[in-house]
Order: C-alpha cells, then sequence, then structure tokens
C-alpha cells in the first residue's frame, strides 16, 4: 500500500525519528553533508526496497558535495551511481518529484563532462539540484 507524503512522514518520524522535510530542506539548501549524515540513517534503518531511493538521493547528494570539493572524479562516480537507483522509482514516490531530480543530476553530468577531470574552477551553483515535493502525493 502506498502511502501519501504526509502519512509518510508520521509514519517515518514516528518509527525512526527521520523528518523528510528537515533531510529535503539540508538537501535544498546546499548542506549535503549534513544531509547525507541524517538520511544515511534512515537509509541503514529501513528494510523495504525504497531504501534505494534513499541510496539514490544520497549519492546524488553526495556527487554535489565533491562539486563544492571540486573533486571531479567523486562527483562523477556518485552521479553515475544514484542516478540509476533514483531512476527506478520516477517519475515520483512518496510525492518526490524525481523526475526534477534526475534531470537537473543530468544537467550537472553534462557540465562536468564539459569542464572534464581537469577542472579546478567555480562552478555555477544554480545548476545544483533541489528535490520538489508533488503537490499531488
Amino acid at each position: 500500500m502506498r502511502l501519501n507524503l504526509s502519512e509518510y512522514i508520521v509514519e517515518i518520524t514516528e518509527s525512526q525519528g527521520w523528518n523528510i522535510s528537515f533531510e529535503l530542506s539540508l538537501f535544498n539548501q546546499g548542506k549535503y553533508f549534513e544531509c547525507h549524515e541524517v538520511i544515511e540513517h534512515a537509509w541503514n534503518q529501513e528494510k523495504e526496497p525504497v531504501r534505494i531511493l534513499y541510496q539514490g538521493i544520497l549519492q546524488i547528494g553526495v556527487a554535489c558535495h565533491h562539486i563544492q570539493n571540486k573533486n571531479w572524479r567523486g562527483a562523477m562516480k556518485l552521479l553515475e551511481r544514484g542516478t540509476p537507483k533514483t531512476r527506478r522509482f520516477a517519475p515520483s514516490c512518496m510525492g518526490l518529484n524525481l523526475t526534477k531530480l534526475l534531470a537537473e543530476a543530468e544537467a550537472i553530468r553534462q557540465e562536468l563532462l564539459r569542464l572534464g577531470p581537469d577542472w579546478h574552477g567555480e562552478f555555477n551553483p544554480h545548476l545544483f539540484p533541489t528535490i520538489q515535493v508533488t503537490v499531488n502525493a
């Protein structure tokens, strides 16, 4: 049975102390390391297949963290791992707009390919993804 997002937030918060709105806020603020630390707990506790989605989102976020630290190879590696995991749940899951997240992750990958592995300069912060909650969760 699929829960809507608000039911899911209540269920997870009560059972694991996980608050998805807090994690999304960290991700959307570009606090990828902090987001990873919080979501990793839920990912490790989850036994259902949705844990793969958590892992995919984590990996996309860590790729962005690598970009912030000018680590081209680390970013590419994690985008290549996280995108297919997230795609398995597209277009949306638990009210999360995964189509948008995946499109933004692909735009980042394309920009990294354009910049090349020797890149150590600036990165357009407007390319960093955000995760939106869909209206019809």
